[in-house]
């Protein structure tokens, strides 16, 4: 069934319909909203969202864009809903149970594992994700298209609604972003070694 075919039938309310979708884009939807949320049982949860999402308004679907770029578009949204939700609810608790009275880290935040690194390089790749949560949110659904989806720069300006060049320079502010805090990182650990 190609991309008409699916869409016409999900208009029509076609459960086999939305079952294709599901299994055609679960992965896609997962893992974007993985990267952004970092935290697996969360990344569920806006899948979830976004198919209910996709299948209500898939009337409202243009066609100006692939299927496809419309669901990042939708998945990217809901994730960033989902974080800002999240941090209005636990920033103090948050912020209280990780670091001590000094200021000083007590224990790093856990459970995220991303399917797509590899078990030597999860530490290295827990710590990335960290540093790519501290990014402004532009940034950070840029970086992780482009990084964790691979999605070219023109993928992402549509995904984004943004012109390539716009897309460019948050790639660039996010890779100098990152390398600064990266730095300050191993600078901060390195002193505390000594």
């Amino acid at each position: 069934m190609n991309e008409l075919e699916l869409i016409q039938q999900l208009r029509a309310g076609d459960e086999l319909a939305f079952k294709s979708l599901v299994e055609n884009y679960q992965d896609l939807v997962y893992n974007t909203a993985l990267g952004v949320v970092q935290n697996s049982e969360d990344a569920e949860d806006v899948a979830q969202e976004v198919f209910i999402q996709v299948y209500r308004s898939i009337d409202q679907f243009k066609g100006d864009a692939r299927l496809s770029t419309w669901i990042y578009r939708i998945t990217t949204t809901k994730a960033l809903d989902h974080i800002r939700s999240r941090k209005r609810k636990k920033r103090f608790a948050f912020i209280t149970s990780l670091f001590g009275p000094n200021d000083e880290l007590i224990h790093e935040p856990v459970d995220f594992q991303h399917p797509g690194v590899a078990l030597d390089r999860k530490e290295q790749a827990a710590l990335l994700f960290r540093m790519i949560d501290q990014l402004p949110e532009n940034q950070k659904v840029a970086f992780t298209l482009h990084k964790s989806e691979e999605l070219s720069y023109q993928e992402i300006a549509d995904v984004m609604q943004l012109s390539v060049s716009a897309v460019e320079s948050l790639l660039f502010r996010a890779r100098q972003n990152l390398r600064k805090l990266l730095e300050k990182y191993y600078q901060q650990n390195n002193s505390q070694g000594k």
